[in-house]
């Protein structure tokens, strides 16, 4: 049997089983891994209004510091995961992300808080890309938006329950409460750490860099626990595909025009989603502090309805467990757009106009419950679209380096009410977003429940 048959006879064995094949532990320690992700893209909006030795510009830049950290963090590790095992950079992309954290809550001055908010988002923005990467080729086909969407919805627990949580704590000891709230994220990354080393490697990666036994084991364990769960004695045949093996530079697969134009596209989906997101989630205390004129209690009463707001995305999180694997995950990204768009304009103009109550509903209801709580099908389109390796590479670079929309959106806020005013300076940060998820729908295919080497391999065979 060839190494190409090889590969494809453990990937086809994934595929077949009728459910999750590892520890639900792993599962929930990358969902919990994921919390802590998501928990400091929420948390650094709450703290920066009671940063005291950071100016306002100062806070912009912070922002923007920490999604640079993304740009760079995503591409460098996702690199190495495509090269040395998805397994070793999770750990690695733990550890950043614990010396990060844990640099922020004993921060003194802006330089020092500069330096560790870039280097929590190098951890931060590998994380986003290799958990969601590891969980795709760890699934079967027609589970894989369901089980990734387990790990989110611990991540968007991160969003909403982490974010509560932090507004209350941050507003109830201004003092060190946004100390306290960093130091959160450092622990619970130092668990995750520990948990990431007991978690194997992804069998698709293995079985592409010719370790056929460690794949052997991991599969046998998967087909056993599946069968044990849903009490099955047998599985169905495999379904083997015929396809040739990927030998090229990475570059030089994602140069051929299907991926070339599926990385583009979904580049700039998730560049001006980014733009829409850290500019809502890390500016808007700061905008509604500065040009609204929020301050005391009435800033504290805002911050602690938007981080109350945020638990919609968790509760969208597991409602989308009903939608993930039925439906084309190219419209429900368009819904999902839509709504997080249309959803951050209501709440900056209610926000606005003092009207905190629907501010809340509005943020609640509309941007966070649809609009974050459909953000996996945003990650499920990245690790659907790409052959398993250049898939961490392919995610990185519309992923990671598409956190520069975030970046810069943090940065050209101000400027923007400067020119445009406080609630219209908001509508060039939200309108692209709903632009590109039209067009991701008429130039990606249809993923759901596709094998990935259907999607992907077998399109590569075509292009030769």
């Amino acid at each position: 049997m060839s190494n190409r048959d090889k590969t494809e006879w453990y990937i086809a064995r994934i595929d077949r089983l009728p459910t999750w094949g590892l520890s639900y532990i792993i599962l929930i320690a990358l969902g919990f891994s994921y919390f802590i992700t998501l928990y400091d893209v929420v948390n650094i909006g709450f703290a920066l209004p009671f940063i005291t030795f950071i100016s306002a510009s100062e806070a912009s830049i912070t922002v923007s510091l920490g999604l640079f950290g993304y740009v760079v963090g995503a591409p460098l590790l996702s690199i190495f995961a495509d090269r040395i095992g998805r397994r070793n950079m999770l750990i690695f992309s733990a550890l950043l992300t614990a010396v990060g954290s844990i640099g922020d809550a004993l921060s003194v001055n802006y330089p020092m808080l500069a330096t560790f908010r870039f280097i929590t988002g190098m951890g931060i923005g590998a994380d986003l890309v290799l958990i969601n990467t590891y969980l795709a080729e760890m699934s079967p086909a027609q589970k894989r938006g369901s089980y990734t969407n387990l790990s989110y919805i611990g991540g968007w627990t991160g969003v909403g329950l982490g974010g509560f949580l932090s507004s209350v704590i941050v507003t109830s000891i201004p003092s060190i409460g946004w100390r306290i709230a960093f130091a959160i994220g450092g622990i619970l990354a130092i668990l995750a750490l520990i948990i990431r080393v007991f978690t194997p490697e992804s069998v698709r990666f293995l079985a592409h860099k010719g370790k056929f036994d460690e794949a052997e084991r991991i599969v046998r364990h998967m087909e056993e626990s599946a069968m044990r769960r849903v009490r099955l004695t047998s599985l169905p045949e495999p379904k083997i595909l015929e396809y040739e093996s990927i030998t090229e530079n990475p570059l030089e697969i994602l140069s051929k025009r299907p991926f070339i134009t599926r990385l583009i596209v979904l580049f700039l989906l998730m560049f001006f989603v980014y733009v829409v997101t850290y500019t809502q989630l890390g500016l808007f205390p700061t905008w509604a502090e500065v040009y609204a004129h929020y301050s005391g209690a009435k800033l504290a009463t805002l911050i602690k309805y938007f981080g109350l707001a945020v638990i919609g995305q968790t509760i969208g999180a597991i409602l989308l467990r009903a939608f993930v694997d039925r439906f084309d995950r190219r419209i429900l990204c368009i819904i999902g757009t839509c709504c997080y768009s249309i959803g951050v304009l209501l709440g900056v103009y209610f926000a606005f106009i003092s009207n905190l109550i629907a501010m809340f509903l509005s943020q609640f209801l509309i941007w966070s419950l649809i609009g974050g709580g459909f953000y996996l099908v945003y990650y499920l389109l990245n690790t659907d679209n790409f052959p398993t390796s250049v898939r961490a590479t392919a995610f990185s670079i519309s992923d990671g380096i598409g956190h520069l929309g975030g970046a810069i959106g943090t940065l050209i806020l101000f400027p923007l009410v400067t020119i445009l005013g406080p609630f219209n300076a908001w509508l060039p940060i939200c309108l692209p977003a709903i632009i590109m998820a039209v067009i991701v729908y008429f130039v990606t295919p249809r993923t759901t429940g596709r094998r990935l080497e259907e999607v992907n391999e077998n399109l590569l065979r075509k292009t030769r």
